[in-house]
């Protein structure tokens, strides 16, 4: 308990840190939260007229889910450039030479940036809100959003790990141009049943696509549905894929911060 109690203190301090820093630079916090919500409008009136959804629903009731996943999907690039910038200015290697608990340290980052998501999430919920966009129940809707925040968790390790093995906010250049592919090859937008059967199956198993489709099972909207076992447990998978990943990265990114001057 002594060394859990530890972690966490020292988690809280490391978080207080980031916290401290956005606000002193508030205009980044508000470019976070204002990007989705123009790409959100951008894809709503360009490409809504063009795009057949499911069941000849609203678009924006069929859109709003997917954009909500795909925000979760971009925080993997942005944890990976501040943990990787971190370690370039040497700020990493003084927390190391403090005694501090190296768990701690990687959660109070992730605390940060879930923190940092949360802002982003409510600033496109409310967008959604207003362009007429509503989720059936409350209760729904509260799912759908724990189901959102538990991916954007368990990618926010993956970026943690990836910031910790790249040293250089130089190398997330590589991790941003894969993100609209990953999510591009999701549920999100396009029908997996309409891809290649290969692909259709990637798509499916894609962790996104789980969360996106149990998100609009919660909210109430339209969806692409689909006969594969994964498709018809998506609420199920989108909370086994998180816990997956977390479990894998977290002490992938332990194990990396303890031996990054190997």
């Amino acid at each position: 308990m002594t060394a859990l109690r530890w972690a966490l203190a020292d988690g809280w301090t490391v978080a207080r840190r980031d916290l401290i820093h956005w606000a002193n630079q508030p205009m980044t916090v508000l470019f976070g939260v204002i990007f989705p919500v123009v790409i959100t409008l951008a894809f709503g009136y360009l490409f809504g007229g063009a795009v057949e959804v499911p069941a000849g629903a609203d678009y924006f009731a069929f859109l709003m889910p997917g954009m909500y996943g795909m925000t979760m999907l971009f925080g993997l690039s942005s944890t990976m450039i501040a943990v990787s910038t971190d370690v370039s200015k040497g700020v990493t290697d003084r927390f190391r030479s403090m005694p501090m608990a190296p768990s701690g340290v990687l959660i109070g980052r992730a605390v940060a940036d879930l923190l940092n998501s949360v802002l982003i999430l409510g600033g496109l919920l409310l967008c959604g809100l207003a362009v007429g966009w509503r989720p059936a129940t409350a209760q729904g809707a509260l799912g759908a959003v724990a189901l959102l925040l538990l991916l954007r968790f368990a990618l926010l390790w993956a970026g943690v790990y990836l910031g910790l093995l790249a040293r250089e906010p130089g190398a997330a250049v590589a991790i941003q141009t894969m993100e609209f592919p990953i999510g591009f090859l999701s549920n999100a937008f396009v029908a997996p049943a309409t891809m290649p059967g290969w692909l259709g199956a990637i798509s499916e198993w894609n962790p996104l696509s789980s969360t996106v489709a149990a998100a609009r099972e919660l909210f109430g909207n339209p969806g692409w549905g689909g006969e594969s076992w994964v498709a018809r447990h998506a609420v199920p998978m989108a909370v086994l894929w998180p816990v997956v990943l977390t479990a894998v990265f977290f002490v992938l990114s332990v194990r990396r911060y303890q031996r990054l001057d190997r």
